[in-house]
């Protein structure tokens, strides 16, 4: 026995020993030589995960949801249109925060396990001006995967600021920022990054910092405001020592770390072995006679998976069983249906024997509680499909 359960769920996900390793270190002072390098490094490395060279990162302490905070109250101002495109819980939560700023917004719902379509979306952005609008990449709820690039088109069409939700997406993705002419990407740190809870990070165009330069009121918000945080982010590229708030230091030191990993690897591959594992065990999961919540596996997020539970199973008696055999999966999220599905997190450092014992245990599980099946099905399935695939 390991001594502890295997975390398989959405963020925080299973990290690298090495950045594990780079948290526990001495923490040393944020204007010390060998932490401004880090921090201007991991600046830079960002560059490159997010396939944007031409943009200008931030790394902030905070969540996901800070990150989002930032975007909002940056490009934002008071009676501004702003078109929410939702897939789910977060496409919500981000409605909730544009109009803590007092912006004016339409949200485009999509059915539960469904995404907007490119023709709504266009026929709303005909009807009047947006300032912008935002995509949730893979809301983290649904499972559910949006293509981000044909809706940045439009963006830039229509002449709106395009900002992409990438907190269950960036680094386990496509994403080509500068490409595909996204204005703001933005994540958190312990998704996909691959690093402990604790930072919010973002990736502006050089349109979006000019929309900021040019808005006629001042930030409504004092810790997102780019203006006391772009000059600490200019300064730790340049190498040079800066001050505004105190950062995370020995989360960036892990940043660093991960970021080094993910490039080692090669972000394409990277990707690739997202899409090969998620398609893998989505088969598995249908061979187990189970549903996704997406309503085709063309829309299933390759970071996550939301998977209902059979009929004639209890929600809480399967996850319980799935403790027992030290496998950690995560409830259903969306309020409406959040009793009837579960989620299992496959991103950052996720390897097939992680998904294997995801697997045997939920096979195990469904057994024991009377859900028909073949025993060794689901697993069996997961390796032919790898192996056809490889």
């Amino acid at each position: 026995m390991k001594g502890r359960k295997l975390l398989m769920i959405p963020g925080p996900i299973e990290f690298e020993p090495d950045v594990l390793h780079a948290m526990s270190i001495a923490t040393t002072s944020h204007v010390a030589p060998n932490f401004i390098e880090v921090f201007g490094n991991s600046l830079e490395l960002m560059r490159t995960v997010w396939k944007s060279p031409k943009g200008q990162p931030f790394i902030v302490a905070g969540t996901g949801t800070l990150a989002m905070d930032m975007a909002a109250a940056n490009l934002i101002e008071q009676e501004d249109n702003v078109l929410v495109i939702s897939s789910g819980y977060f496409g919500k939560r981000f409605n909730d925060i544009l109009e803590r700023y007092g912006a004016n917004t339409t949200i485009l719902e999509a059915p539960i396990g469904e995404v907007v379509s490119l023709e709504t979306i266009e026929k709303e952005l005909k009807s009047k001006q947006y300032k912008a609008l935002t995509i949730t990449h893979v809301d983290t709820s649904t499972g559910i995967l949006v293509d981000p690039k044909p809706i940045a088109q439009l963006a830039k069409k229509y002449n709106t600021i395009s900002i992409l939700d990438g907190v269950c997406s960036v680094a386990g993705e496509v994403i080509n920022q500068d490409e595909w002419e996204l204005d703001i990407v933005l994540t958190a740190s312990q998704k996909a990054i691959g690093v402990p809870p604790g930072l919010a990070l973002l990736m502006a165009s050089e349109k979006a910092m000019k929309v900021w330069k040019n808005r006629k009121t001042p930030v409504p918000n004092y810790y997102a405001d780019w203006s006391n945080w772009l000059p600490i982010m200019k300064a730790y590229e340049e190498r040079r020592p800066s001050y505004f708030g105190t950062p995370a230091v020995n989360l960036i030191v892990a940043l660093e770390t991960s970021l080094k990993i993910i490039c080692k690897e090669g972000i394409d591959k990277r990707v690739k072995r997202h899409q090969d594992l998620a398609k893998a065990f989505r088969a598995a999961i249908a061979s187990l006679n189970l549903e996704i919540l997406p309503k085709s596996t063309a829309l299933a997020a390759n970071t996550l998976s939301a998977v209902y539970y059979p009929k004639d199973i209890d929600g809480a008696l399967l996850s319980a069983k799935m403790i027992e055999a030290d496998v950690i999966i995560a409830g259903g999220l969306l309020p409406e249906i959040k009793a009837t599905y579960f989620r299992v997190g496959h991103m950052g450092s996720v390897s097939a024997n992680d998904l294997m014992a995801v697997l045997g245990a939920l096979e195990r599980a469904l057994i024991v509680l009377g859900h028909p099946l073949e025993p060794g099905k689901g697993l069996q399935v997961f390796q032919n499909k790898l192996l056809k695939d490889n």
